[in-house]
């Protein structure tokens, strides 16, 4: 019955997002007349919509008054950097209509998406300046605690250069400089990223230290540095696609040059990764033919291209990163 109804705390928790609920208690705990009005809610189940969030350990209420649980306080407050609900606004935006189609995509092997309509799902977005900056920062979410592992896991000192392919906001170029000042960055990816990359990463004053690189990682030469970084890039596309994207990847690198992919990976038993499988079946709603896949998937399409050894860390949560060297 949890998970069976699972989607009633799901949308509860997205329309908080949506509203700012959280990032308006952050600046001041309030009672619920006080968010009626700020928030704009009817009074018939405000009171209900509040106290499920306390139920579900979200909110807190002390003597009638809603203040933040300390993990709300943290990551889903939009005035703070730590801010991770972009991934959460845009499953409420996008992905919770679409999941409603899923047993669809089971039968048909089809996504989803804006595909049904006869667009191009990346293209739609591309297309639309706001709606653009929406799943940035919803990759800015995902990626976030995967990036700081990396940023302090990774032996960075034996490394001077990398680039991100596929930047997006920037949240992995950021949290590489920001843990290692000596490191210089490109954030690679098509030209209508570049104003949002430079807006994040201006505002962690990091401009002499990171710069953007426009191309496209099908029809351009990927930057030549000594790391290259691919996070939650690889399961969009099908398998012919994932490995000459691995392929790129050896060709730009120097001698001892490394490759980071990190994913939610699935474990190699595929029985312990929730989190990896759902994923893989949010690709089979958003793409024509990408998928998630393991990390001993992941180390034998590496070793197929050459790079000669390959490696498996875990990194937060579902994430984990596989570690090419040439």
């Amino acid at each position: 019955m949890q998970i069976g109804t699972g989607f009633w705390a799901s949308k509860t928790l997205l329309s908080a997002v949506e509203l700012e609920l959280f990032t308006v208690l952050a600046r001041e705990p309030s009672d619920a007349a006080t968010l009626i009005q700020k928030l704009g809610l009817h009074p018939r189940s405000a009171h209900d919509f509040l106290d499920t969030l306390v139920a579900l350990n979200f909110l807190e209420r002390n003597d009638g008054v809603y203040s933040n649980s300390a993990d709300t306080a943290f990551f889903l407050d939009k005035d703070k950097p730590s801010y991770a609900g972009g991934i959460l606004e845009m499953a409420n935006g996008r992905l919770y209509g679409f999941w409603s189609s899923l047993t669809e995509a089971l039968k048909t092997g089809k996504p989803q998406n804006e595909a049904k309509l006869g667009e191009n799902a990346f293209d739609t977005l591309y297309s639309n300046p706001a709606r653009l900056e929406l799943f940035l920062s919803g990759m800015t979410g995902i990626s976030m605690g995967a990036a700081v592992r990396i940023a302090a896991d990774f032996p960075w000192h034996k490394y001077k250069t990398f680039a991100d392919v596929g930047c997006a906001q920037g949240a992995s170029p950021v949290q590489l400089a920001l843990k290692n000042p000596h490191l210089r960055g490109v954030g690679f990816d098509l030209p209508i990223v570049q104003p949002i990359f430079e807006k994040y990463v201006a505002a962690n004053k990091l401009q002499e230290r990171l710069r953007f690189q426009e191309g496209d990682f099908f029809k351009n030469p990927l930057p030549s540095t000594d790391v290259l970084v691919m996070g939650h890039i690889l399961h969009d596309w099908d398998l012919p696609t994932k490995k000459m994207l691995i392929a790129k990847a050896f060709h730009a690198l120097p001698a001892g040059g490394a490759l980071i992919v990190y994913e939610a990976l699935i474990d190699d038993d595929r029985r312990k990764n929730a989190f990896g499988l759902l994923m893989s079946l949010n690709m089979l709603i958003e793409t024509s033919g990408g998928f998630d896949f393991t990390g001993y998937d992941c180390q034998a399409w590496m070793r197929e291209t050459g790079f000669s050894q390959t490696s498996v860390q875990h990194l937060v949560g579902p994430d984990s990163m596989v570690i090419g060297i040439k």
